[in-house]
């Protein structure tokens, strides 16, 4: 992981739309899910978007930490 840090300001530019990588802050750690077919163009089901902090859709999903594992992390998440 590298030591970027991001801001909802900054994570927001990254939603998977206009050539932009897919990224997303779960407990504080962004990943990059761009290689994710759900998350081709930056949306997934039930409305979710990239550029987004979605530590409470991981916390109530199906999702565990074990499916992020294999994300690659591009730094930190700082509401």
């Amino acid at each position: 992981m590298n030591d970027t840090i991001f801001n909802q300001e900054t994570l927001a530019q990254f939603n998977g739309q206009d050539g932009q990588p897919a990224y997303v802050a779960v407990d504080g750690i962004v990943y990059d899910l761009s290689e994710i077919g759900p998350w081709a163009g930056g949306k997934h089901y039930k409305g979710l978007k990239a550029g987004q902090d979605l530590t409470d859709f991981f916390a109530n999903s199906h999702h565990t930490p074990k499916t992020l594992k294999s994300v690659p992390q591009v730094g930190t998440y700082q509401a």
